[in-house]
Protein backbone atom coordinates (compact mmCIF):
# COMPACT_ATOMS: atom_id res chain seq x y z
CA UNK A 1 0.00 0.00 0.00
CA UNK A 2 1.24 3.52 -0.79
CA UNK A 3 2.55 5.23 2.41
CA UNK A 4 -0.21 7.20 4.11
CA UNK A 5 -2.90 5.98 1.72
CA UNK A 6 -4.15 3.13 3.92
CA UNK A 7 -4.68 5.46 6.89
CA UNK A 8 -6.46 8.16 4.88
CA UNK A 9 -8.77 5.67 3.18
CA UNK A 10 -9.58 4.06 6.53
CA UNK A 11 -10.51 7.42 8.08
CA UNK A 12 -12.63 8.59 5.17
CA UNK A 13 -14.11 5.15 4.67
CA UNK A 14 -15.27 5.10 8.27
CA UNK A 15 -16.85 8.52 7.89
CA UNK A 16 -18.68 7.47 4.73
CA UNK A 17 -19.74 4.14 6.20
CA UNK A 18 -21.36 5.94 9.10
CA UNK A 19 -23.71 7.63 6.63
CA UNK A 20 -25.01 4.33 5.34
CA UNK A 21 -27.52 4.38 8.17
CA UNK A 22 -29.28 7.23 6.42
CA UNK A 23 -31.33 7.13 3.23
CA UNK A 24 -30.90 9.32 0.16
CA UNK A 25 -33.04 11.32 -2.24
CA UNK A 26 -32.48 11.75 -5.96
CA UNK A 27 -29.86 14.26 -7.12
CA UNK A 28 -29.65 16.20 -10.37
CA UNK A 29 -27.38 14.86 -13.09
CA UNK A 30 -24.62 17.47 -13.06
CA UNK A 31 -21.81 14.97 -13.77
CA UNK A 32 -22.12 11.95 -16.07
CA UNK A 33 -18.67 10.37 -16.03
CA UNK A 34 -16.87 7.11 -15.29
CA UNK A 35 -13.78 7.83 -13.20
CA UNK A 36 -10.64 6.27 -14.71
CA UNK A 37 -8.23 6.91 -11.79
CA UNK A 38 -6.22 9.48 -13.78
CA UNK A 39 -5.47 12.61 -11.75
CA UNK A 40 -3.59 15.89 -12.01
CA UNK A 41 0.17 15.92 -11.64
CA UNK A 42 1.58 16.97 -8.28
CA UNK A 43 1.17 20.73 -7.98
CA UNK A 44 -1.05 20.96 -11.06
CA UNK A 45 -4.49 22.55 -11.36
CA UNK A 46 -7.09 21.21 -13.79
CA UNK A 47 -10.47 22.60 -14.79
CA UNK A 48 -13.40 20.72 -16.33
CA UNK A 49 -16.81 21.93 -17.40
CA UNK A 50 -19.61 19.35 -17.41
CA UNK A 51 -22.78 20.04 -19.43
CA UNK A 52 -25.74 17.66 -19.80
CA UNK A 53 -28.92 18.34 -21.75
CA UNK A 54 -32.04 16.23 -21.21
CA UNK A 55 -33.71 16.31 -24.62
CA UNK A 56 -36.44 13.90 -23.54
CA UNK A 57 -37.07 13.13 -19.91
CA UNK A 58 -39.70 13.13 -17.15
CA UNK A 59 -42.09 16.08 -17.37
CA UNK A 60 -42.79 16.07 -13.65
CA UNK A 61 -40.35 16.70 -10.79
CA UNK A 62 -39.30 13.87 -8.47
CA UNK A 63 -40.86 15.81 -5.58
CA UNK A 64 -42.95 18.95 -5.09
CA UNK A 65 -40.94 22.04 -6.01
CA UNK A 66 -38.17 20.02 -7.64
CA UNK A 67 -36.51 20.55 -11.01
CA UNK A 68 -38.36 19.15 -14.02
CA UNK A 69 -35.76 17.07 -15.94
CA UNK A 70 -37.30 17.45 -19.41
CA UNK A 71 -35.43 20.03 -21.53
CA UNK A 72 -33.19 21.02 -18.63
CA UNK A 73 -29.45 21.67 -18.73
CA UNK A 74 -27.43 20.42 -15.76
CA UNK A 75 -23.75 21.03 -15.29
CA UNK A 76 -20.87 21.97 -13.04
CA UNK A 77 -17.39 23.41 -13.25
CA UNK A 78 -14.85 21.11 -11.58
CA UNK A 79 -11.59 22.51 -10.23
CA UNK A 80 -9.02 19.93 -9.10
CA UNK A 81 -5.52 19.99 -7.64
CA UNK A 82 -2.88 17.26 -7.56
CA UNK A 83 -1.68 16.91 -3.97
CA UNK A 84 0.42 13.75 -4.50
CA UNK A 85 0.85 11.22 -7.28
CA UNK A 86 -1.92 9.20 -5.58
CA UNK A 87 -4.14 12.01 -4.21
CA UNK A 88 -6.28 14.71 -5.82
CA UNK A 89 -8.73 17.23 -4.31
CA UNK A 90 -11.70 18.69 -6.19
CA UNK A 91 -14.40 21.35 -5.91
CA UNK A 92 -17.72 21.52 -7.81
CA UNK A 93 -20.39 24.23 -8.15
CA UNK A 94 -23.40 22.41 -9.72
CA UNK A 95 -26.15 24.36 -11.48
CA UNK A 96 -29.09 23.90 -13.82
CA UNK A 97 -31.23 25.76 -16.33
CA UNK A 98 -34.83 24.56 -16.38
CA UNK A 99 -37.00 24.22 -19.48
CA UNK A 100 -37.85 27.94 -19.28
CA UNK A 101 -34.21 28.97 -19.08
CA UNK A 102 -34.24 29.86 -15.38
CA UNK A 103 -30.90 29.39 -13.62
CA UNK A 104 -30.60 27.61 -10.26
CA UNK A 105 -27.55 26.83 -8.13
CA UNK A 106 -27.20 23.41 -6.53
CA UNK A 107 -24.80 24.37 -3.76
CA UNK A 108 -21.35 22.81 -3.89
CA UNK A 109 -19.46 19.51 -3.66
CA UNK A 110 -16.02 18.63 -2.33
CA UNK A 111 -14.16 15.46 -3.22
CA UNK A 112 -10.96 13.67 -2.32
CA UNK A 113 -9.71 11.04 -4.77
CA UNK A 114 -7.12 8.34 -4.03
CA UNK A 115 -5.67 6.24 -6.87
CA UNK A 116 -2.79 4.05 -7.91
CA UNK A 117 -0.01 6.36 -9.20
CA UNK A 118 0.37 6.62 -13.00
CA UNK A 119 -2.94 4.83 -13.58
CA UNK A 120 -2.88 5.76 -17.29
CA UNK A 121 0.28 3.63 -17.70
CA UNK A 122 -0.98 0.55 -15.82
CA UNK A 123 -2.74 -2.56 -17.12
CA UNK A 124 -4.68 -2.80 -13.84
CA UNK A 125 -5.58 0.19 -11.69
CA UNK A 126 -7.87 1.10 -8.83
CA UNK A 127 -8.86 3.93 -6.54
CA UNK A 128 -11.61 5.44 -4.42
CA UNK A 129 -13.38 8.79 -4.53
CA UNK A 130 -15.09 10.30 -1.48
CA UNK A 131 -17.47 13.17 -2.16
CA UNK A 132 -19.40 15.43 0.21
CA UNK A 133 -22.14 17.77 -0.99
CA UNK A 134 -24.49 20.54 0.08
CA UNK A 135 -27.61 20.71 -2.10
CA UNK A 136 -30.43 23.22 -2.51
CA UNK A 137 -34.20 22.52 -2.19
CA UNK A 138 -34.90 22.43 -5.94
CA UNK A 139 -32.47 19.53 -6.42
CA UNK A 140 -32.93 17.41 -3.31
CA UNK A 141 -35.14 17.02 -0.26
CA UNK A 142 -32.00 16.61 1.85
CA UNK A 143 -29.40 19.33 2.35
CA UNK A 144 -26.33 17.13 2.70
CA UNK A 145 -25.06 14.06 0.86
CA UNK A 146 -22.03 11.90 0.28
CA UNK A 147 -20.73 9.53 -2.37
CA UNK A 148 -18.37 6.59 -2.18
CA UNK A 149 -17.07 5.71 -5.66
CA UNK A 150 -14.66 2.76 -5.90
CA UNK A 151 -12.69 2.60 -9.17
CA UNK A 152 -11.46 -0.64 -10.73
CA UNK A 153 -10.14 -0.89 -14.28
CA UNK A 154 -8.09 -2.81 -16.80
CA UNK A 155 -6.59 -1.60 -20.07
CA UNK A 156 -4.16 -2.52 -22.82
CA UNK A 157 -3.01 -0.66 -25.91
CA UNK A 158 -6.41 -0.98 -27.59
CA UNK A 159 -9.17 -1.40 -24.99
CA UNK A 160 -10.15 -0.38 -21.48
CA UNK A 161 -12.80 -1.62 -19.05
CA UNK A 162 -13.60 0.50 -15.99
CA UNK A 163 -16.18 -0.09 -13.26
CA UNK A 164 -17.41 2.43 -10.67
CA UNK A 165 -19.76 0.64 -8.19
CA UNK A 166 -21.06 3.87 -6.65
CA UNK A 167 -22.92 4.14 -3.35
CA UNK A 168 -24.71 7.43 -2.60
CA UNK A 169 -25.74 8.54 0.87
CA UNK A 170 -27.92 11.31 2.33
CA UNK A 171 -29.30 11.79 5.85
CA UNK A 172 -32.83 12.71 6.82
CA UNK A 173 -36.38 11.45 6.51
CA UNK A 174 -36.37 11.91 2.72
CA UNK A 175 -32.94 10.38 2.11
CA UNK A 176 -31.80 6.92 1.05
CA UNK A 177 -28.62 4.92 0.60
CA UNK A 178 -28.62 3.89 -3.05
CA UNK A 179 -26.55 1.82 -5.46
CA UNK A 180 -25.74 3.63 -8.72
CA UNK A 181 -23.02 1.78 -10.70
CA UNK A 182 -21.29 3.07 -13.82
CA UNK A 183 -19.29 1.07 -16.39
CA UNK A 184 -17.15 2.10 -19.35
CA UNK A 185 -15.81 0.02 -22.25
CA UNK A 186 -13.74 1.91 -24.83
CA UNK A 187 -11.55 1.23 -27.85
CA UNK A 188 -8.51 3.44 -28.37
CA UNK A 189 -8.18 4.23 -32.08
CA UNK A 190 -5.36 6.74 -31.73
CA UNK A 191 -3.25 8.33 -28.99
CA UNK A 192 -5.89 10.95 -28.27
CA UNK A 193 -9.03 9.43 -29.80
CA UNK A 194 -11.32 6.77 -28.32
CA UNK A 195 -14.80 5.41 -28.96
CA UNK A 196 -16.80 3.59 -26.35
CA UNK A 197 -20.00 2.86 -24.51
CA UNK A 198 -20.86 3.84 -20.95
CA UNK A 199 -23.61 2.43 -18.74
CA UNK A 200 -25.14 4.34 -15.84
CA UNK A 201 -27.76 2.95 -13.48
CA UNK A 202 -29.55 3.74 -10.24
CA UNK A 203 -31.15 0.70 -8.63
CA UNK A 204 -32.58 2.64 -5.70
CA UNK A 205 -32.20 2.05 -1.99
CA UNK A 206 -29.82 -0.72 -0.99
CA UNK A 207 -31.77 -3.58 0.54
CA UNK A 208 -34.99 -2.36 -1.05
CA UNK A 209 -34.25 -1.83 -4.74
CA UNK A 210 -36.91 0.05 -6.68
CA UNK A 211 -39.21 -1.72 -9.10
CA UNK A 212 -37.58 -2.06 -12.54
CA UNK A 213 -39.75 0.65 -14.09
CA UNK A 214 -38.63 3.11 -11.39
CA UNK A 215 -34.92 2.29 -11.75
CA UNK A 216 -32.59 4.24 -14.03
CA UNK A 217 -30.72 2.38 -16.77
CA UNK A 218 -28.95 4.51 -19.38
CA UNK A 219 -26.51 3.55 -22.14
CA UNK A 220 -24.28 6.17 -23.79
CA UNK A 221 -22.25 6.10 -27.00
CA UNK A 222 -19.19 8.24 -26.26
CA UNK A 223 -16.20 9.75 -28.05
CA UNK A 224 -13.09 11.17 -26.37
CA UNK A 225 -10.53 13.31 -28.16
CA UNK A 226 -8.18 16.28 -27.81
CA UNK A 227 -8.68 19.64 -29.50
CA UNK A 228 -5.47 21.58 -29.05
CA UNK A 229 -4.82 21.68 -25.31
CA UNK A 230 -8.39 20.72 -24.42
CA UNK A 231 -9.71 17.25 -23.60
CA UNK A 232 -13.25 16.70 -24.87
CA UNK A 233 -15.73 13.96 -24.03
CA UNK A 234 -19.08 13.82 -25.84
CA UNK A 235 -21.87 11.30 -25.49
CA UNK A 236 -25.45 10.53 -26.46
CA UNK A 237 -27.49 8.43 -24.06
CA UNK A 238 -30.74 6.48 -24.12
CA UNK A 239 -32.81 5.46 -21.11
CA UNK A 240 -34.42 2.02 -21.13
CA UNK A 241 -36.94 2.40 -18.30
CA UNK A 242 -39.76 4.88 -17.53
CA UNK A 243 -37.67 6.15 -14.61
CA UNK A 244 -34.77 7.08 -16.93
CA UNK A 245 -34.19 10.11 -19.10
CA UNK A 246 -35.14 8.84 -22.54
CA UNK A 247 -32.62 10.98 -24.51
CA UNK A 248 -29.72 12.90 -22.99
CA UNK A 249 -26.57 14.54 -24.35
CA UNK A 250 -23.43 14.96 -22.27
CA UNK A 251 -20.20 16.87 -22.77
CA UNK A 252 -17.05 17.44 -20.73
CA UNK A 253 -14.44 20.06 -21.62
CA UNK A 254 -11.16 19.77 -19.73
CA UNK A 255 -7.95 21.77 -19.46
CA UNK A 256 -4.81 20.99 -17.46
CA UNK A 257 -2.86 24.09 -16.47
CA UNK A 258 0.92 23.93 -16.91
CA UNK A 259 2.79 22.79 -13.82
CA UNK A 260 4.73 25.74 -12.47
CA UNK A 261 7.84 25.82 -10.35
CA UNK A 262 7.83 25.46 -6.58
CA UNK A 263 7.10 29.18 -6.10
CA UNK A 264 3.78 28.86 -7.95
CA UNK A 265 2.40 26.15 -5.66
CA UNK A 266 -0.03 26.97 -2.84
CA UNK A 267 2.17 25.40 -0.15
CA UNK A 268 4.95 27.87 -1.03
CA UNK A 269 2.70 30.87 -0.34
CA UNK A 270 1.27 29.29 2.81
CA UNK A 271 4.81 28.95 4.17
CA UNK A 272 5.53 32.59 3.36
CA UNK A 273 2.34 33.75 5.12
CA UNK A 274 2.62 31.58 8.21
Amino acid sequence: MIPGLRKLIAILGSASAALILYPRAAFATDEIQVYNAEIAEVGQWTLEQHLNYTAQGPTRPDFAGGLIPNHSVNGTPELAYGVADWWELGLYAPFAFDQDGRFSSDGFKLRTLFVTPDADKRDFFYGANFEFSYTTPMFSQTRFGAELRPIVGMRNNDFELIVNPIVDFAPGDHGATTFAPAVRVAHKLDKDFSLGVEYYADFGQIGHFSALRAQQHNLFAVVDFKLGDFDIDFGVGHGFTPGSDRLIFKAIFGYAFPVGGAESRPEHWLKKIF
